[in-house]
């Protein structure tokens, strides 16, 4: 297929074609915004001069990236127009490996006859299988084409890494407030655009850019739509258009306000691609504005997600994973909240469901912080991990038998209830590991009470025995903990003094 597209913003007078399409530059010069890659040798520069055909050092292989509606597609036209290449296109919606090869053997056979380069544009290549990507490396590899592949996903993960190891890939970026307006004020007065047809007030052309949400072809298409409802049936067609321009110089153009706008498009775009990086992008956002603090933010990244359509259970476990992660013993009923918020929403779903999400974020966001357990774990994960695992000892070990008992197992074990503050002097750390420590609590919230406890147990735990030398182990009355053991079989506690048999050594599963 080549040039249809483009094709299209030279139609015939009796056709009217888009105005998001009439309006296309046609040279690297009029493309709005992107300057970052359209500088002085940037790859799409040397790829659009004419000089570059034969070239050694000009890319053979371009992937565009960036959201829709910022120029993909009409780079790649502008790069074969400036450059007299041939232009050939297909989607990756509706080819095949079969239209691939094809297009392939088309260019090779110009290349051969008349050494005219040829362009291979490829829209959303990151929909393409990895076979019908394989299919583009001879030619790529040989230069048969220049291939340019346009896609919303990141090519790390969506281009196979030959194909991305022969390629250059150009990040695009969203148009801002400023290129937006450009191009409505271009499209108004441009003869291939409106011709002066309409005036627009400032508070509709900001209103325009707002709703546009940096895709150049959806602020063209609101403009469009918003032209037409002032206009009505005028200037629908080429030859309406002519008739009409001899009004227009009699009386001022009908103007576009606001209410205009908001009667053609009253949700403004949410840009968010559910399986890209706006989904990584914004949870990313959302997780780090409450760990952070700002309730505000945090609401922001919500609500973008829920008008994106996020399914709300996934950003319930979002925000139960920050209460343990970002809040954690500073505040250790917030997990609660988030808990029960996540069954909420699972129970009663959007649009209700907005509001729990609401109070569960803030909650996160506005609780005192404390990462000190996921520290914790990951010390000890990283100990294990790097081989560090001592043995259990003998006196901490479970004995529901005799011959368990017989190998030493809960020998001389100290049941902490029986000691002063149920803190017994006792090593539980193996051997090994004597004196690691991974929980460090902080300062702020209940962890500053942890702080303290744990300031006073740690001395308890490593220091003498702190009972007077007369009194000996055990308590006074058999626990409704032991008869149940004595029922199941255990080995009750035999007399004041000998090692206790507590709950954890009932079952060979502890």
């Amino acid at each position: 297929m080549t040039d249809d597209l483009f094709a299209a913003a030279a139609a015939p007078d009796d056709v009217l074609r888009p105005l998001a399409v009439r309006m296309r530059p046609e040279h690297l010069d009029e493309v709005v915004g992107q300057e970052h890659v359209l500088g002085a040798g940037s790859p799409l520069r040397r790829l659009a001069d004419p000089q570059s055909q034969g070239s050694l050092t000009a890319p053979s292989s371009i992937i565009l990236f960036g959201p829709p509606g910022v120029g993909k597609t009409t780079l790649a036209y502008i790069v074969a127009r400036q450059s007299g290449r041939a232009f050939e296109e297909l989607s990756a919606v509706t080819s095949g490996v079969k239209d691939v090869r094809a297009v392939l053997e088309r260019a090779h056979e110009r290349l051969v006859a008349s050494r005219k380069e040829t362009v291979l544009f490829i829209d959303e290549v990151h929909r393409f299988s990895k076979s019908q990507q394989d299919a583009l490396l001879p030619s790529v590899e040989n230069r048969d084409v220049t291939f340019i592949g346009a896609t919303t996903e990141n090519p790390s993960f969506s281009i196979i890494k030959p194909l991305l190891s022969r390629s250059v890939v150009v990040k695009l970026e969203s148009l801002d407030d400023a290129d937006l307006g450009t191009l409505i004020d271009r499209a108004i007065a441009s003869p291939r655009g409106l011709e002066g047809t309409v005036a627009i007030d400032d508070d509709a052309r900001d209103e325009i850019i707002r709703m546009g949400g940096g895709d150049g072809r959806k602020t063209l298409t609101i403009l469009e739509a918003a032209a037409g409802a002032v206009t009505g049936e005028k200037g629908r067609n080429r030859s309406d258009k002519s008739s009409h321009r001899g009004d227009v110089d009699e009386a001022k153009p009908p103007v576009i306000t606001s209410d205009v706008v908001g009667s053609v498009m009253d949700v403004a775009t949410v840009r968010y691609d559910k399986h890209g990086d706006d989904h990584y992008d914004v949870i990313s956002a959302f997780i780090k504005s409450m760990r952070g603090s700002d309730p505000d933010a945090a609401i922001h990244y919500l609500a973008q997600m829920l008008r994106a359509g996020e399914d709300p259970r996934f950003i319930a476990r979002r925000i139960m994973i920050a209460a343990a992660e970002e809040v954690g013993m500073a505040a250790p009923q917030i997990l609660q909240v988030t808990v029960a918020a996540a069954q909420a929403v699972a129970m009663i779903g959007m649009p209700e469901a907005r509001i729990i999400l609401a109070e569960a974020t803030i909650a996160v966001a506005t609780a005192p912080k404390s990462n000190a357990s996921y520290n914790a774990i990951n010390e000890a994960l990283a100990d294990i991990d790097a081989g560090h695992i001592g043995q259990v000892p003998l006196y901490l070990r479970n004995a529901p038998t005799k011959l368990m008992k017989s190998w030493g197992n809960h020998e001389g074990y100290k049941y902490a209830h029986d000691y002063p503050g149920a803190v017994a002097p006792q090593q539980y750390m193996p051997d090994e590991l004597v004196g690691r420590e991974y929980y460090h609590p902080n300062d702020r919230g209940y962890e500053r009470q942890v702080k303290e406890s744990m300031a006073r147990i740690k001395p308890m735990l490593h220091g003498a025995d702190p009972r007077p030398a007369s009194t000996e182990p055990g308590r006074p009355a058999q626990s409704k903990q032991e008869a149940s053991q004595e029922h199941h079989g255990g080995s009750p506690q035999s007399a004041p003094g000998a090692p206790h048999t507590s709950s954890d050594a009932t079952s060979s599963a502890d």
